[in-house]
């Protein structure tokens, strides 16, 4: 049985500048090594891997949650220009709970990360997503108390 979500793993051109995305979020680098070599062929099913991994841990999360960034030297990485398209099948997303996800939000404008949509009020949540590096979308969630029968909208309408 599962016990709870380990690591996420997003493969990324450039390193530092998703590190420094996901830094925002309140992830700190915990290491970075090279993997390469016919064990992580095998493992990952990409021959002639050589890849920079860095793993960045969110601080204070009990129990530990990591996002993995892999920064492939090779083979080069093909880029996927429908990422970013949360309506095709695969992943489409990860999301982050936040205390003050109003706060959130100015504090990561105001570092230049931009958002997708307004946020929206939906299952006791108010939700947002963030245009993550290299096309990944990132959602942001804040519970909160929405037993007054509200109707699900944008707080600005």
């Amino acid at each position: 049985m599962v016990k709870h979500l380990d690591h996420v793993t997003i493969v990324v051109r450039d390193v530092e500048a998703a590190s420094r995305f996901f830094n925002l979020l309140g992830f700190e680098h915990e290491k970075t090594v090279v993997i390469t070599g016919e064990i992580f062929s095998n493992y990952m099913g990409v021959a002639g891997i050589e890849a920079e991994h860095v793993t960045l841990v969110l601080a204070g999360a009990v129990p530990r949650m990591e996002v993995q960034l892999l920064g492939y030297r090779q083979p080069q990485p093909a880029l996927d220009p429908s990422i970013s398209d949360l309506s095709k099948l695969g992943y489409n997303h990860i999301c982050f709970a936040v205390d003050d996800l109003d706060g959130e939000l100015q504090r990561l404008r105001a570092a230049g990360i931009r958002t997708r949509n307004e946020i929206l009020n939906f299952h006791g949540r108010k939700l947002v997503f963030l245009c993550g590096p290299e096309g990944i979308t990132v959602e942001l969630s804040e519970r909160c108390d929405m037993s007054d029968g509200a109707p699900i909208t944008p707080p600005n309408e």
